[in-house]
């Protein structure tokens, strides 16, 4: 065990959260054969297989699943002395990983970019997943701090709001739909739905108007992807509820149409959530600090200049 390296582990975390080696290279910047070769190392040093490689998925096996514990307890540790250290250094310097769920990559990064022009000194690094990951990340220590659209119940954490995030319903420009004003919920019943996985923040969001509204439409597809789902729209596969966060680009070029549906758009807020009761670093805090008073402001920026559809998506409509 002594020959283990930093590397190694984080390797081995990384390939065990997306049982793929090819993801956990990406997420590492890595290349898939570097990611393999940190695991055989590992466990040749380890003296057991770690991955089961004998099924068409990848899987931990048992020792796997106990070493997993070991490791992200080590990588957490290791997390802690740096926040330390960094906090007795002083400044603000040093690295932070930020979890974003899918939705929200469409501007986090404009909004790291402005950060890090003036934070030279921050190294950062994205994770990105569905809601029901993320929580799990911010749980294991794995993310320093999370944007998301529901702040976690299931964990102790300190969420805060910074931005509006409009929900509404999309449709191609040729849906029966997409010409009329003012329709009521009812109307949707017989629409065909191409939806969000379970776990996503999107599709909880869904199901809660679909509950209010006392609707049960029809479930055409389940994808995992927004522009996968955009795309199946756009192509007239059926209506799907999104963020409108995700599509400005799209409805402003006249690709997809927003539904003029009563009662939408469903307006929640962006949150910048870390672990409660867990100091931040100074470059975390300053960050987290920047979201809260800027992250709205930069948004709004971001999506005024797409042309009409900046009204549905900056704010909601007037009268809504």
């Amino acid at each position: 065990m002594r020959a283990v390296t930093i590397r190694q582990l984080r390797s081995f975390c990384a390939a065990a959260r997306h049982l793929s080696f090819a993801r956990a290279a990406e997420e590492l910047h890595l290349t898939p054969p570097a990611v393999t070769m940190q695991i055989k190392e590992l466990e040749g040093a380890v003296g057991l297989p770690l991955f089961d490689r004998s099924a068409r998925a990848l899987t931990l096996t048992t020792s796997g699943e106990y070493f997993l514990v070991y490791a992200r307890r080590i990588l957490a540790t290791l997390k802690e002395a740096e926040d330390a250290l960094a906090r007795l250094r002083g400044g603000e310097t040093g690295r932070i990983t930020i979890g974003m769920v899918s939705t929200a990559k469409y501007f986090v990064p404009r909004l790291l970019a402005r950060f890090r022009a003036g934070h030279r000194g921050v190294q950062m690094s994205l994770s990105v997943g569905n809601r029901e990951q993320l929580v799990r990340r911010l749980h294991d220590n794995e993310v320093d701090l999370a944007v998301m659209g529901r702040p976690p119940r299931e964990l102790d954490t300190r969420a805060e709001s910074f931005a509006l995030h409009p929900h509404a319903i999309i449709a191609s420009p040729e849906h029966p739909l997409a010409h009329r004003r003012r329709i009521p919920p009812a109307a949707l019943a017989d629409a065909e739905f191409i939806v969000r996985e379970p776990g996503s923040g999107t599709r909880a969001a869904m199901e809660e108007f679909f509950r209010e509204q006392r609707l049960a439409p029809p479930r055409v597809m389940e994808m995992a992807s927004n522009e996968t789902i955009k795309q199946a729209v756009i192509a007239d596969m059926g209506v799907a509820f999104l963020s409108l966060h995700t599509c400005g680009l799209e409805i402003a070029a006249g690709k997809l149409a927003v539904l003029d549906i009563e009662g939408l758009p469903l307006l929640r807020r962006w949150h910048i959530v870390n672990v409660g009761g867990k100091p931040l670093a100074p470059a975390a805090e300053a960050l987290r600090a920047f979201m809260l008073e800027q992250g709205e402001a930069l948004i709004a920026a971001q999506f005024a200049g797409i042309g009409a559809a900046s009204a549905w998506i900056v704010s909601a409509p007037p009268g809504r």
